[in-house]
Order: structure tokens, then sequence, then C-alpha cells
């Protein structure tokens, strides 16, 4: 059986470049969350959020909470400099769902065939 857990730092770090995106403070982001303050610096400090927490932030950052789990023999594929780029695609609304997703697979492909190959010149 495998086990899954939630990665909260790299939901934390997707939510915080959603919150400078919009360039807005952590008081802010609580506030429109309806969510406290205090949860946002526990969750900077590592902590999991709650439940409630977790969908009250995926719904105001348009973040899909299933691209942070991960199971014991899965190994992240997203490197953290890609994290926010979903939640960018998302808000912009100029492109439909399925445009995002498409520019998304790109990027992330893009990526990691330029990260392979400079992996492989050093």
């Amino acid at each position: 059986m495998s086990k899954i857990h939630f990665n909260a730092e790299k939901f934390y770090q997707a939510i915080d470049n959603e919150r400078k995106n919009r360039d807005l403070t952590w008081m802010k982001v609580a506030d429109k969350c309806k969510i406290s303050p205090s949860t946002l610096t526990r969750m900077g400090q590592g902590k999991r959020p709650d439940v409630d927490t977790l969908a009250a932030l995926a719904k105001w950052s348009g973040l899909d909470v299933g691209d942070y789990y991960l199971g014991d023999t899965q190994i992240s594929k997203t490197p953290a400099v890609l994290t926010g780029i979903p939640a960018l695609l998302r808000a912009d609304k100029s492109l439909d769902k399925p445009a995002a997703e498409i520019i998304e697979a790109v990027l992330v492909a893009a990526y990691e065939k330029m990260r392979k190959k400079n992996d492989a010149e050093t």
C-alpha cells in the first residue's frame, strides 16, 4: 500500500508566488480567504494547513491541490522554479483551461529538456 502525503512546502511556495503576483500582503491573503494570519505564518514555518484552510487557499489561488500530493515511491517531477506557473496561467483571463494546460506542458517539457542537457554537459 502506497503512503501518500501532501507537500505543504511546495504548496506554500505556490501560494506565496500567487500572493506576490497579485501584489498582496499576507494579511490581505488571510482576509480574502477568511483564515487567520497566524495560520499562514505557521504554514511558512513548515506546518500543514487544515482541510478548510487548504480549500480556502486553493479556491483563492486557483491551485489544484492534487498537484501537491506525493506517494512514497513518487518523486516530484516539477522543479520548484515551475511551481507557480499553473496558477499564473489559470489567472490569465484570456486563456481557457485547455490552453493554459498546453502552455504549462510545453514549458515543463522545454525546461526538463534543457535541464537534462545542461546536466549532461557538466
